[in-house]
Protein backbone atom coordinates (compact mmCIF):
# COMPACT_ATOMS: atom_id res chain seq x y z
CA UNK A 1 0.00 0.00 0.00
CA UNK A 2 1.16 3.85 -0.93
CA UNK A 3 0.84 6.58 1.43
CA UNK A 4 1.21 9.84 0.19
CA UNK A 5 2.15 12.70 2.52
CA UNK A 6 2.10 16.78 1.40
CA UNK A 7 1.65 19.51 3.63
CA UNK A 8 -1.78 21.79 3.64
CA UNK A 9 0.01 25.35 4.58
CA UNK A 10 -1.97 26.95 7.46
CA UNK A 11 -3.62 23.66 8.17
CA UNK A 12 -1.58 20.31 8.58
CA UNK A 13 -0.82 17.72 6.91
CA UNK A 14 -2.62 15.74 4.14
CA UNK A 15 -2.31 11.64 4.13
CA UNK A 16 -3.14 9.65 1.21
CA UNK A 17 -3.83 5.38 1.54
CA UNK A 18 -4.40 3.69 -1.43
CA UNK A 19 -7.32 1.39 -1.48
CA UNK A 20 -8.67 -1.10 -4.04
CA UNK A 21 -8.23 0.12 -7.70
CA UNK A 22 -7.81 4.18 -7.52
CA UNK A 23 -9.95 4.79 -4.54
CA UNK A 24 -8.07 6.17 -1.36
CA UNK A 25 -8.46 7.29 1.95
CA UNK A 26 -7.61 10.55 3.16
CA UNK A 27 -6.76 11.49 6.30
CA UNK A 28 -5.97 15.33 7.19
CA UNK A 29 -4.38 16.40 10.65
CA UNK A 30 -4.96 19.65 11.51
CA UNK A 31 -2.31 21.92 13.69
CA UNK A 32 -4.87 21.48 16.62
CA UNK A 33 -5.10 18.20 16.56
CA UNK A 34 -8.46 17.70 14.56
CA UNK A 35 -8.35 14.87 12.23
CA UNK A 36 -10.77 14.24 9.24
CA UNK A 37 -11.09 11.11 7.26
CA UNK A 38 -12.55 11.34 3.58
CA UNK A 39 -12.59 8.45 0.90
CA UNK A 40 -11.93 9.42 -2.75
CA UNK A 41 -13.62 6.83 -5.13
CA UNK A 42 -11.64 7.83 -8.13
CA UNK A 43 -8.72 10.75 -9.12
CA UNK A 44 -11.34 13.26 -11.20
CA UNK A 45 -13.67 12.22 -7.95
CA UNK A 46 -14.60 14.79 -5.14
CA UNK A 47 -13.75 13.23 -1.69
CA UNK A 48 -16.73 12.04 0.73
CA UNK A 49 -16.47 13.02 4.61
CA UNK A 50 -16.40 10.07 6.50
CA UNK A 51 -15.83 11.50 9.93
CA UNK A 52 -14.05 14.27 11.91
CA UNK A 53 -12.00 13.02 15.35
CA UNK A 54 -10.96 14.83 18.00
CA UNK A 55 -6.83 13.49 18.56
CA UNK A 56 -7.66 11.65 21.22
CA UNK A 57 -10.75 9.89 19.41
CA UNK A 58 -8.26 9.59 16.69
CA UNK A 59 -5.71 7.76 18.90
CA UNK A 60 -8.23 5.29 20.29
CA UNK A 61 -9.10 4.53 16.83
CA UNK A 62 -5.71 4.39 15.79
CA UNK A 63 -5.20 1.78 18.83
CA UNK A 64 -8.34 -0.23 17.07
CA UNK A 65 -6.88 -0.62 14.27
CA UNK A 66 -3.76 -1.66 15.15
CA UNK A 67 -4.99 -4.05 17.31
CA UNK A 68 -4.28 -3.38 20.79
CA UNK A 69 -7.98 -4.27 21.43
CA UNK A 70 -8.29 -7.40 18.90
CA UNK A 71 -5.83 -8.89 17.18
CA UNK A 72 -7.62 -11.08 14.22
CA UNK A 73 -5.26 -13.77 12.83
CA UNK A 74 -4.53 -12.32 9.62
CA UNK A 75 -5.40 -15.10 7.30
CA UNK A 76 -3.81 -14.30 4.20
CA UNK A 77 -0.24 -14.10 6.16
CA UNK A 78 -1.00 -17.47 8.39
CA UNK A 79 1.54 -20.00 7.59
CA UNK A 80 0.52 -23.88 9.16
CA UNK A 81 2.42 -26.62 7.74
CA UNK A 82 -0.44 -29.17 7.58
CA UNK A 83 0.96 -30.49 4.14
CA UNK A 84 -2.39 -31.37 2.01
CA UNK A 85 -4.38 -30.82 4.76
CA UNK A 86 -6.36 -27.57 5.55
CA UNK A 87 -9.31 -26.49 8.41
CA UNK A 88 -12.56 -26.02 7.21
CA UNK A 89 -15.93 -24.99 9.69
CA UNK A 90 -18.90 -27.05 8.65
CA UNK A 91 -22.55 -26.55 9.78
CA UNK A 92 -24.36 -29.49 10.64
CA UNK A 93 -27.88 -28.59 9.03
CA UNK A 94 -31.31 -30.46 10.47
CA UNK A 95 -32.05 -33.60 8.96
CA UNK A 96 -28.70 -34.06 8.29
CA UNK A 97 -27.48 -37.59 8.90
CA UNK A 98 -25.55 -37.24 11.76
CA UNK A 99 -27.63 -35.43 13.45
CA UNK A 100 -28.46 -37.79 17.28
CA UNK A 101 -25.51 -39.50 16.64
CA UNK A 102 -22.69 -39.37 18.56
CA UNK A 103 -19.49 -39.04 16.66
CA UNK A 104 -18.50 -43.08 17.13
CA UNK A 105 -21.65 -43.59 15.73
CA UNK A 106 -21.88 -41.16 12.86
CA UNK A 107 -18.21 -42.82 11.80
CA UNK A 108 -16.98 -39.40 10.11
CA UNK A 109 -13.99 -40.25 10.06
CA UNK A 110 -14.15 -43.62 8.60
CA UNK A 111 -16.81 -42.01 5.79
CA UNK A 112 -14.64 -38.83 4.94
CA UNK A 113 -11.49 -39.53 6.56
CA UNK A 114 -11.66 -36.02 8.08
CA UNK A 115 -11.12 -35.45 11.83
CA UNK A 116 -13.35 -33.68 13.99
CA UNK A 117 -11.31 -31.27 16.30
CA UNK A 118 -13.87 -29.11 17.49
CA UNK A 119 -17.70 -28.47 17.55
CA UNK A 120 -18.98 -25.03 18.02
CA UNK A 121 -22.57 -25.27 19.72
CA UNK A 122 -23.99 -22.18 19.96
CA UNK A 123 -21.59 -19.69 22.62
CA UNK A 124 -19.94 -23.26 23.81
CA UNK A 125 -16.53 -24.59 22.13
CA UNK A 126 -16.45 -28.14 22.73
CA UNK A 127 -12.37 -29.04 22.18
CA UNK A 128 -11.48 -31.98 21.11
CA UNK A 129 -14.78 -33.91 21.13
CA UNK A 130 -14.74 -37.31 22.54
CA UNK A 131 -16.47 -40.31 20.63
CA UNK A 132 -19.37 -40.18 22.79
CA UNK A 133 -20.11 -36.60 22.46
CA UNK A 134 -23.38 -36.07 20.51
CA UNK A 135 -23.83 -34.00 17.26
CA UNK A 136 -27.00 -31.24 16.93
CA UNK A 137 -28.30 -29.75 14.07
CA UNK A 138 -27.04 -26.17 14.42
CA UNK A 139 -23.73 -27.59 15.23
CA UNK A 140 -20.62 -26.37 13.51
CA UNK A 141 -17.61 -28.87 13.08
CA UNK A 142 -14.27 -27.72 13.25
CA UNK A 143 -12.57 -30.62 10.83
CA UNK A 144 -9.39 -31.22 9.61
CA UNK A 145 -8.90 -32.79 6.21
CA UNK A 146 -7.49 -32.75 2.48
CA UNK A 147 -10.12 -30.57 0.05
CA UNK A 148 -11.04 -33.91 -1.13
CA UNK A 149 -11.72 -35.65 2.86
CA UNK A 150 -13.65 -31.72 3.18
CA UNK A 151 -16.16 -32.44 0.32
CA UNK A 152 -16.79 -35.64 1.60
CA UNK A 153 -17.95 -34.25 4.74
CA UNK A 154 -19.84 -31.56 3.12
CA UNK A 155 -21.83 -33.85 0.82
CA UNK A 156 -22.44 -36.24 4.13
CA UNK A 157 -23.58 -33.81 5.92
CA UNK A 158 -26.14 -32.27 3.38
CA UNK A 159 -27.09 -35.99 2.69
CA UNK A 160 -30.55 -36.55 4.24
CA UNK A 161 -31.63 -39.06 6.38
CA UNK A 162 -33.05 -40.99 3.80
CA UNK A 163 -30.25 -40.99 1.09
CA UNK A 164 -28.19 -42.08 4.43
CA UNK A 165 -30.59 -44.64 5.01
CA UNK A 166 -30.22 -46.29 1.37
CA UNK A 167 -26.56 -46.50 1.27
Amino acid sequence: MTVYESEIPGVGHKFELELDGEERLVVIIHHDGKRELYRRPGPNEDSVKLASLTGKKARQLGSILEGAYFQPVEMDELNVPLGEAIIEWVEVKDGSPPVGRTLAEAAIRRQTGVSVIAIQRGEETIANPNPETEIDAGDILVAIGTREEQAALTELLNATDSEDAQS
